[in-house]
């Protein structure tokens, strides 16, 4: 009888441990569908997000959708609140997936004016398709190439660089202007014409000095002796194409007879 109640019991106990149920009584754990938006990543900073979330595989179905930036995700709750954190972690400026590939950038800033100059200054040759579409599509006629800034630049990345221009169009002895340029590469993306480079801030800011005050010395020749700067600049943001030149915009406001283009080139470094 003892012997009996002694099997039973071990019987019971067996049957009560942890974790050694039937395979027919263990519980499946329950899964669920979400769709995890994606706000800032974009092109190759995407597809690096969809790489990083690749160890979740084991726990977890996933895939991605780049034109409508979305994640789906199916798997348990706790797996999904896991890669929610992730996303939002990485779905920055800054992150691991945002900062990617560098990209050498040059920007040439063409001085133009209305009146014809006293003196031909000829263009490099990669610039003058730029300046005949300038004559024709603007009212101005000599264009003249200022300055060639190039840049290097990375995806995700902001650049803010302030550097020195030409001062040889000014007539105050000593002065020279100055270009603040702040860029944010967001991401590479290739289309059916190429790859493109999307910006999302672009900012170039221009001081240029200007006199405001002068003197006669000797034989009634002029001296400059007062000088005073001018900030000009232009915002812009957008895709540009690699390979190509794209006029970024116009800084108008120098004088009443002249402005300055700026024109940008990109190569990205695989």
């Amino acid at each position: 009888m003892r012997l009996a109640i002694t099997l039973m019991t071990i019987t019971l106990a067996v049957r009560l441990l942890p974790g050694q149920e039937k395979p027919s009584e263990a519980r499946e754990e329950s899964r669920e569908a979400v769709v995890i938006p994606v706000k800032t990543l974009t092109g190759d900073s995407f597809r690096r997000l969809g790489v990083l979330l690749g160890v979740f595989n084991k726990s977890a179905t996933i895939s991605s959708d780049e034109k409508l930036r979305t994640i789906l995700v199916y798997a348990p709750k706790d797996v999904i609140a896991q890669i929610r954190h992730v996303v939002e972690d990485l779905d920055r400026p800054g992150s691991e997936a945002a900062i990617g590939r560098n990209i050498d950038m040059t920007l040439a800033f063409l001085r133009c004016s209305t009146k014809a100059a006293s003196e031909s200054h000829p263009l490099p040759a990669d610039l003058e398709p730029v300046a005949r579409q300038l004559r024709v599509a603007t009212q101005y006629k000599d264009v003249q190439l200022w300055d060639v800034v190039p840049l290097h630049v990375q995806e995700g990345k902001d650049t803010n660089q302030t550097l020195r221009l030409p001062s040889s169009n000014f007539a105050f002895p000593g002065t020279f202007a100055t270009a603040t340029i702040r860029v944010r590469p967001e991401s590479v993306s290739r289309k059916d014409s190429g790859r493109f480079v999307r910006f999302e801030m672009m900012n170039i800011g221009i001081k240029i000095p200007f006199t405001v005050g002068s003197r006669t010395e000797g034989n009634n020749a002029l001296v400059n002796t007062q000088f005073q700067y001018m900030d000009v600049g232009l915002n812009t943001a957008g895709d540009f194409m690699e390979g190509q030149k794209t006029v970024l915009g116009k800084v108008s406001g120098i004088d009443d007879e002249s402005a300055v283009f700026v024109v940008i080139s990109l190569k990205v470094l695989d």
